[in-house]
């Protein structure tokens, strides 16, 4: 009898191993089905939300979940829209929207003598939450017909739900004061439709930031609320890109969660906090 408590820590020991190497198994494979690598993303949070999925649909093992996948598209795509972690609304934390109005499209103004010829990148730009908040921010001192936002995101789901400018109630609760009234259209007791000469400013599009391929001759690039989620060596290279992507004297526009650590290394200084602006041109 003695024996069997080496025996069970044996064997949960083992399992470990067992569920270590499904685990790893599975990230090589759905790395070569889609090209995201999820040792980018932070493990211990990352592994919680897949095992979580796993068990929920009843599967006992990682690579199980990952041939259940590649028979139906819903679960792969499901799947995808789960790893992204979609969490947005407008007016996203309002204080840092008034200093980027306030504070951050005057020092574009001034740098491009025209604010129609700003270019801008929204980078995660989820269910479009961001893009149409900028540009929202950009019509009170544009016309909507002169505005242009670039908008990418890695999930197609959440790309379509922005394409069709739909949104709950929750979703609008920080908008200014006239903002809802002059964009916005009640379809439901609690649902809104954002009109189309908004969307109509927005080019949305699929795009990984962890494959580092961004646009280029960028004034300003917003990037909230995503890279918190990403290992330090892969904050490092989206640091790289960024500044590879933003014109001299370019913004980067973070989170409120976030800051870059030495920033000077990759070319940004701090100019406001969350705000960075880039002023070194690096390899």
């Amino acid at each position: 009898m003695r024996f069997f408590p080496r025996l069970t820590k044996l064997a949960a020991m083992l399992g470990q191993v067992i569920e270590m190497t499904d685990y790893e198994e599975f990230k090589k494979a759905f790395y070569k089905q889609s090209g995201i690598d999820l040792n980018l993303y932070k493990e211990k949070q990352m592994k919680r939300r897949i095992t979580s999925l796993v068990e929920r649909n009843g599967h006992s093992g990682y690579m199980s979940f990952f041939f259940a996948m590649l028979n139906d598209k819903e679960l792969y795509d499901s799947f995808i829209n789960y790893l992204t972690i979609n969490v947005s609304e407008f007016y996203r934390n309002p204080t840092q929207w008034e200093l980027f109005e306030n504070v951050m499209i005057p020092m574009l103004e001034k740098a491009k003598g025209d604010l129609q010829n700003v270019k801008i990148w929204s980078s995660a730009c989820s269910t479009g939450d961001e893009p149409y908040t900028i540009v929202m921010i950009l019509n009170k001192y544009l016309p909507l017909s002169k505005i242009r936002i670039i908008a990418t995101d890695i999930d197609l789901s959440a790309i379509e739900k922005a394409k069709q400018g739909v949104y709950p109630e929750r979703s609008i609760k920080d908008l200014p004061a006239g903002f809802l009234s002059r964009y916005f259209k009640k379809i439901g007791d609690s649902t809104y439709k954002i009109i189309d000469e908004v969307k109509n400013c927005v080019n949305f599009s699929q795009l990984n930031l962890l494959e580092y391929d961004y646009p280029k001759n960028l004034d300003l690039i917003v990037c909230r609320n995503v890279l918190i989620y990403f290992t330090e060596d892969a904050k490092v290279n989206i640091y790289k890109a960024f500044n590879r992507s933003l014109v001299q004297g370019g913004i980067l526009f973070l989170g409120s969660t976030e800051q870059i650590i030495g920033s000077m290394k990759f070319g940004f200084k701090p100019i406001h906090t969350f705000f960075y602006q880039k002023v070194n041109n690096i390899e």
